[in-house]
């Protein structure tokens, strides 16, 4: 069953994205209410994202990449290798911007939540979109045939 679960983090990973851009249109329309129950739900789905990645990769080794010069050319394994070093280095980061940021959001600290809310936003957002394309270069456009096939 854990070999879907690369599946389902990509869709978890596309409405996370769908909830961001739309929580951001949201604020910019001064709807605060909507916005504050789109982050929310993005924090969640995000939180769900995590349980299924570590639940897949408890279960499943890490997923190559092809370096068949046939398969990928280099340039696209450049390409792949230093989206995911970004993609990684940062996802690090946005569990912790996301809940600080949305703790002082619901602390009514709204100017400092403002401030790092214009570094968490982007930040969550690349990693969003960056999941999305490591996902699709690994298990749809360069996938290395497994031992059986």
């Amino acid at each position: 069953m854990v070999q879907f679960l690369p599946h389902v983090n990509v869709s978890l990973n596309g409405i996370a994205l769908a909830l961001l851009l739309v929580g951001y249109i949201a604020i910019r329309l001064e709807r605060q209410s909507l916005h504050k129950k789109l982050m929310l739900a993005a924090l969640v789905v995000n939180l769900l994202f995590l349980i299924s990645y570590l639940t897949y990769h408890a279960y499943v080794p890490s997923k190559k990449f092809p370096t068949d010069e046939t398969m990928a050319p280099i340039w696209v394994r450049y390409l792949y290798y230093s989206l995911l070093l970004s993609h990684v280095l940062l996802a690090a980061f946005v569990p912790i911007l996301a809940i600080i940021t949305i703790a002082r959001a619901l602390q009514g600290q709204l100017e400092r939540h403002r401030r790092i809310a214009r570094w968490t936003w982007p930040i969550w957002l690349y990693v969003s979109v960056t999941g999305i394309i490591v996902y699709l270069m690994l298990y749809q456009i360069y996938v290395v045939p497994d031992a059986a096939g």
